[in-house]
């Protein structure tokens, strides 16, 4: 059985005052008075409270750097996230440390490891394809240093999270080649064990309800999309089986892949077959045809996303209430998909 641990906000609770109030108390700060410590003492002594010693280490000798981990630098997603963290981060004081786990969760562990043993005093994270089991992020929260989630994020750590409406992007594009007239439309999903591959799946089918146009399980690919190379390899095959008309990329770099894909193939992209991706990266609207895309807004989320994590670190109260932020995504048609 897990051992009840008194906070703050139990003592705040007992007094009917607040978890700031008290966390100043414990720190004798002159603004409070002596009968409100001398309460807050007594409670806390009586609750048997335990301040986190780590924690407070950490938060007392801020080194004014926050740690980032993502899959890919070279990502143009992940390379704009990081150029909003650093706009919120360089504001505020903050230097910032930039890893990436490059897909491995291996390779995710030790840049956690490494940015803890630096004393940054926190750490904003993106998880590898490769997490399926987020025990070292667990860990690191339990020694007191604040992490904050984007993009992709752990379904059972509590924590605050950045992400896009996945399921949203995943609908509007689905919903879009439908219109077009497109009936076969695979769909080049990212890794299984990510929530926005599972939300971009749930919009994909929606689509497919809400327009009455049966779905084909077998039109779906996972895992094969992290490249142009991958997705053109899954396109030739399901050409070759399953004469798809359309794919629904998780990612732009998979929407090329299948737009060469589907030319070598014999196919006329988008008369005979549409494609469109995710992301908007920079280079869509400068291919032949140019790419429809879902965009996604990478700055926006670096900037929430080190908002959160400076105001936990920054934060008094030792309780402080974990916060989800979900943001649009837009809809960007261009030549890859315009069948009529």
């Amino acid at each position: 059985m897990k051992r009840q641990t008194t906070t703050i906000k139990d003592i705040a609770r007992e007094l009917g005052i607040s978890p700031s109030t008290v966390s100043r108390a414990l720190k004798d700060h002159f603004e409070i008075s002596e009968e409100t410590k001398k309460a807050v003492r007594r409670v806390a002594e009586e609750l048997n409270y335990q301040p986190n010693s780590l924690a407070l280490s950490l938060r007392y000798s801020k080194s004014n750097t926050i740690g980032v981990i993502v899959p890919e630098i070279v990502h143009f997603f992940f390379s704009t996230v990081i150029s909003g963290i650093e706009d919120i981060a360089q504001s505020k004081g903050y230097n910032v440390i930039i890893t990436q786990s490059n897909e491995s969760v291996d390779r995710e562990m030790m840049n956690l490891q490494t940015l803890f043993n630096n004393r940054v005093d926190g750490v904003l994270v993106s998880l590898s394809k490769e997490s399926f089991d987020y025990s070292h992020l667990e860990v690191m929260m339990q020694k007191g240093l604040p992490i904050v989630f984007f993009d992709r994020v752990p379904d059972t750590i509590q924590s605050s999270k950045v992400t896009v409406d996945d399921f949203l992007g995943g609908y509007q594009a689905t919903e879009h080649l439908l219109k077009k007239g497109y009936r076969r439309i695979a769909h080049l999903a990212g890794p299984k064990n990510l929530d926005l591959t599972q939300e971009r799946l749930d919009g994909y089918r929606k689509a497919h309800t809400d327009m009455g146009v049966d779905l084909d399980e077998e039109l779906l690919v996972f895992d094969k999309a992290s490249n142009d190379g991958e997705a053109y390899t899954a396109t030739q095959d399901l050409l070759k089986v399953k004469n798809p008309d359309a794919v629904f990329a998780s990612n732009d770099l998979a929407a090329m892949g299948a737009i060469k894909a589907a030319k070598d193939f014999g196919k006329a992209v988008p008369s005979d077959f549409g494609v469109v991706g995710f992301s908007n990266w920079q280079f869509t609207a400068l291919t032949n045809p140019s790419i429809s895309t879902v965009e996604q807004p990478g700055f926006e989320m670096g900037q929430h996303a080190a908002e959160l994590l400076i105001n936990q670190i920054e934060s008094e109260d030792e309780d402080l209430a974990f916060e989800a932020i979900k943001l649009g995504t837009k809809l960007l048609p261009r030549d890859s998909s315009k069948k009529r």
